[in-house]
């Protein structure tokens, strides 16, 4: 098991070939137009075509162990220096800005939150996994149910999903599949991506986050639950109480997206101090 230590070089936290640029909500998370478009397009119908249930299972599997490497979670986030998500449409500059933008966004907001404001830090992290060579399309983009019906609400639902064998499984492709009404989330196999992947670590590695910021990682890219009310009939009490706490932070997590990038090593002492307090140390991933 290798421990890796990146230290301070890696970060990018001055870019002065990017400058600002304002935009209004209503252009955030446009999957038809932009000049993006057909690398997210391309990301989406690799991840629809392959995320089933028997690939979700396997990785489960594959990851949860947390026996890839060992680092510590500032290091995590700083690694992401090198990482694109292909599935974004709003940004195209490493994914570390957008965890300190998050961060700081809800750090405007809540100042006496802190676990709060290190969700939003680390919320990407999982996707470190697409630096130890998984593929994109199981690290990033928008996560859905997989073993039951695919709703309308997921991005590019008519065009992607086609080649899914799942998609015509009498087993999977009705309105409860293999879940029983109401089950729970947490019984429901979502697509495998980075978000149940950086979950999975903080519970392997007893992190003592509270149960609401848990669930924001868990469930911040499923948008067609949180943003579109789909999949109402498999949540239990708890989903619907946790709710408002993943809307919440999808706000943040969303509109910090600008292209003004944040002083990061300015940054750094504070956040690890929260680090420090909530999951320290060198982590299992």
């Amino acid at each position: 098991m290798r421990v890796i230590n990146l230290g301070p070089d890696l970060s990018l936290a001055y870019r002065p070939n990017l400058t600002n640029k304002t935009k209004e909500k209503e252009d955030y998370r446009n999957f038809e137009a932009g000049s993006l478009k057909e690398r997210v397009f391309n990301t989406y119908k690799l991840m629809h075509t392959n995320q089933t249930v028997d690939f979700v299972r396997r990785k489960h599997l594959e990851w949860s162990n947390c026996n890839h490497t060992e680092m510590s979670m500032m290091d995590a986030i700083m690694s992401l220096d090198q990482l694109v998500d292909e599935s974004d449409p709003d940004v195209d500059f490493p994914n570390s800005f957008h965890a300190f933008q998050t961060a700081e966004g809800i750090r405007r907001e809540h100042p006496d939150k802190d676990w709060f404001q290190l969700v939003g830090l680390i919320h990407d992290v999982g996707k470190t996994m697409a630096l130890w060579d998984e593929r994109q399309w199981a690290v990033v983009g928008d996560t859905f149910p997989v073993g039951c019906q695919f709703q309308n609400s997921i991005v590019f639902r008519d065009s992607t999903f086609l080649e899914n064998p799942d998609e015509i499984n009498p087993c999977y492709n009705s309105k409860y599949g293999i879940y029983e009404p109401n089950c729970g989330l947490d019984n429901v196999l979502i697509s495998w991506g980075h978000d149940e992947y950086l979950y999975r670590v903080l519970k392997f590695n007893k992190c003592n986050i509270p149960e609401e910021g848990l669930y924001m990682i868990r469930y911040h890219s499923f948008y067609p639950w949180h943003s579109h009310g789909d999949y109402m009939h498999l949540c239990d009490d708890k989903d619907l109480q946790m709710l408002p706490w993943v809307k919440q932070f999808n706000n943040f997590d969303l509109y910090t997206k600008v292209t003004e990038l944040p002083n990061v090593e300015k940054l750094r002492p504070y956040y690890q101090s929260l680090i420090d307090k909530y999951c320290p140390g060198i982590l299992k991933w």
